[in-house]
């Protein structure tokens, strides 16, 4: 199947130009393209957003007819196509279809002035689809007779967030083996890593399958139905069933982007102070110093291959859904689930010091 990086996210939203306008003046996107009845398409209308190598299309139903109006009514906002490049997209459509996965969208051929893009969507968790992406010609067209592309901003702003790290993926209780199982054996991907993680009284599972080109990255997550509700009970009891719970994008210089983000209006999670207080036992050498993750709320985590460091945004989601992840890998390659454990001690120990 030959699949490659992702080549963009489609978010389904009520109201496209709102959120670009936050993505935009808080994370630093730009505007770079249009759809809509202007350009032939009467029931919906979609904006390109660019920054680094991540594109982001958003888009909203302008009649009952498109797909967005059932999606938002039932979900709210949130990611409902996550879009591979591939090489040959009829090919790569026709293969996950012959081994289970259920067609949306045939291949279509778009083309203008010497650039062709071939596009086709499968089915593949919840109601979130794949788009295989086959590209040639000129890249920054994105979708030639259909999004006209808008002239380059000679602002281009800070590119602090480079790529899509990974998606991480809330599933009902039950569906987490056999959505490995789906991806492994439509798309070629494998289970790379594999965690039970126990918080208090609560616990959730969760499996890490990745492209063979190691750039299409899930973190499947369901919760366990024998302990206390948690966070996954919540995300699918608000979200209305699985779906996409953060997408984690990735810098070169955490703590930089995490201040240039919050003088411009993004919210972070605070972190406990005691958290920082015990990084020396947890870490022996952390790769950034200790006060300025502290300063700004930064995690760090650790495995065989190096330490990464994370933050998680606050929710905008009128549901308090789907939230963002910013990530800076030094060298590793895991998912800082060692903080799940070591924020919810140091929150006890606050409680027990207060």
């Amino acid at each position: 199947m030959d699949i490659g990086a992702v080549d963009h996210v489609e978010f389904y939203v009520g109201d496209a130009q709102q959120s670009a306008f936050y993505l935009c003046t808080a994370f630093g996107f730009r505007i770079c393209g249009q759809s809509g009845p202007e350009t032939g398409q009467p029931h919906h209308r979609s904006l390109l957003l660019r920054q680094g190598g991540i594109e982001i299309v958003l888009t909203s139903a302008l009649s009952p007819a498109h797909p967005a109006a059932a999606y938002v009514a039932q979900h709210g906002d949130g990611v409902a196509n996550i879009a591979f490049e591939v090489t040959d997209a009829a090919k790569a459509f026709e293969l996950a279809v012959e081994r289970g996965a259920t067609p949306v969208k045939p291949p279509a051929v778009h083309s203008k002035d010497g650039t062709e893009v071939v596009t086709a969507s499968v089915l593949g968790f919840g109601d979130v689809a794949h788009r295989f992406v086959q590209r040639s010609g000129d890249r920054e067209q994105f979708l030639p007779g259909v999004m006209d592309i808008i002239a380059p901003d000679p602002d281009e702003g800070e590119h602090l967030l480079s790529t899509v790290d990974h998606a991480a993926i809330c599933l009902p209780a039950g569906r987490l083996r056999p959505t490995v199982a789906f991806y492994e054996k439509v798309f070629g991907f494998s289970q790379i890593f594999e965690e039970f993680i126990e918080v208090g009284t609560q616990a959730m599972d969760s499996k890490v399958v990745q492209s063979p080109s190691g750039k299409v990255t899930f973190t499947l997550i369901e919760p366990v139905t024998d302990r206390e509700p948690g966070q996954i009970d919540t995300f699918l009891a608000r979200h209305g069933g699985a779906g996409v719970q953060h997408l984690a994008l990735l810098c070169d210089d955490i703590v930089g982007a995490v201040e240039t983000l919050g003088n411009r209006g993004v919210k972070f999670l605070q972190t406990p102070g005691s958290y920082y207080d015990q990084l020396q036992e947890r870490f022996a050498r952390p790769n950034l110093q200790v006060e300025d993750l502290r300063r700004t709320n930064v995690l760090i985590d650790e495995d065989h291959w190096g330490q990464v460091f994370q933050i998680f945004s606050q929710s905008q989601h009128v549901r308090k859904t789907f939230f963002w992840e910013v990530i800076d890998r030094h060298g590793a390659r895991t998912f800082g689930s060692g903080n799940i454990k070591a924020l919810y001690e140091a929150v006890a120990r606050e409680k027990a010091a207060s």
